[in-house]
């Protein structure tokens, strides 16, 4: 019997490389123009709706979907060559970056065809952004404890109540996809009750409060439902199974290269830095990161494939999200210990105003999208080891 963790090699791809080659000439353009400045963790903190618009123009959101929503019905690792390419570069993707790569698939597998063709087509266009509705106060990681409620009125819509937090560019976003209690909890088994509701965020009732990070930045934030009325036809799949939903969900969200290319601006930096000074304490942190960020790249390359096949590899990908996102913070650690550069958003030094920026957003590199303890717990539980 295979272990858990064990995944089918990822095909080696010629028309990925293709994409990928187009995808820097835009980039290089792009920078050439001054439409945007690298920046650390843009796939949160980058939002720029009009550089959202020129990816779907040239048919990279919605890459791997069916062409009647929209798609391109390309393949996984060619959506994967365009997203590495654009964290890597820094690029402002946050604006879409929810929808392109888990609410578009989450709607492609439980959404009904009216909800399908009726959003699918605007993400892939970069036109509406959806966020995660999840997390909530007072309940950590632990999911299944979530309040926020969801009822039927006489006319079979759904009354919402409740709040969810850390919601990411809620205060950009068009609609959210929100987990919420539709049966009462039930302590010996508490993911039953549990469903998604597809909300636009414009319905009355609805109010977003900002949660600043360490540097006064605003991509986090507290959305609060006050009897929102959601119509009946926006539930998303079936109603009670959202607990298994949410968890195949989590597959997309916490497996790709964003889990572990946050900080890649930073590592590029010091890249520069270290082979131009030929200085051997460097060059050895940089030969350590650069190994780590390889084994990272191909166990995410590895699920990218198995979700191309329908798979749902929960158990890897909850690894990738775990191990990645403590690299992004090594990287500053190590980069901090081998070069002496004050650490500054005002430094006239490229590298020290890429450390100050990727410091900063540090706090939340392990906790966005589960924290390593919940993460290790399920590695551990799929393994058997507890």
């Amino acid at each position: 019997m295979s272990s858990p963790l064990s995944l089918a090699p990822a095909p080696r791809s010629e028309a990925a490389e293709r994409v990928r080659g187009e995808v820097r000439e835009f980039l290089a353009g792009e920078l050439a123009a001054g439409s945007f400045t690298p920046h650390a963790d843009t796939w949160l903190s980058g939002v720029d709706p009009g550089f959202s618009r020129k990816l779907g123009a040239r048919g990279w959101l919605g890459m791997t979907w069916p062409e009647r929503y929209g798609g391109h019905e390309r393949s996984a690792m060619e959506r994967y060559a365009v997203t590495e390419e654009l964290l890597a570069a820094g690029a402002p993707v946050a604006a879409h970056w929810i929808a392109d790569r888990q609410s578009g698939p989450n709607l492609l597998r439980y959404g009904s065809e009216e909800q399908r063709r009726s959003i699918l087509p605007r993400i892939a266009a970069g036109e509406c952004f959806f966020v995660i509705g999840m997390s909530e106060p007072d309940s950590g990681s632990d999911l299944a404890s979530i309040r926020t409620k969801a009822v039927r009125n006489g006319a079979g819509d759904w009354v919402v109540s409740g709040a969810k937090v850390w919601t990411s560019n809620a205060h950009h976003s068009h609609f959210g996809i929100v987990l919420v209690r539709t049966a009462p909890l039930d302590p010996g088994n508490r993911h039953a009750g549990l469903s998604q509701l597809l909300v636009d965020l414009s319905l009355p009732g609805i109010t977003v409060n900002p949660i600043r990070i360490l540097d006064g930045g605003h991509h986090f934030n507290e959305v609060v439902f006050d009897q929102v009325v959601v119509p009946g036809g926006m539930l998303l799949g079936a109603e009670g199974a959202g607990w298994a939903q949410v968890t195949a969900e989590l597959a997309f969200e916490r497996s790709g290269p964003e889990r572990f290319l946050s900080t890649y601006p930073v590592l590029a930096e010091f890249a520069r830095r270290a082979c131009d000074s030929g200085d051997g304490g460097q060059l050895a942190a940089l030969g350590r990161l650069s190994a780590r960020l390889l084994a990272l790249r191909q166990l995410s390359l590895r699920i990218a494939a198995a979700l191309d096949r329908g798979e749902l590899p929960d158990i890897p990908a909850a690894l990738v999200k775990d191990v990645g996102t403590t690299f992004e913070a090594d990287v500053v650690d190590e980069v901090r210990r081998v070069v002496a550069v004050p650490a500054s958003l005002d430094s006239p030094d490229p590298l020290g105003r890429a450390l100050a920026e990727a410091q900063l957003h540090a706090p939340g590199y392990t906790l966005r999208g589960g924290t390593n303890e919940i993460l290790r717990g399920i590695v551990a539980r799929g393994l058997g080891l507890r």
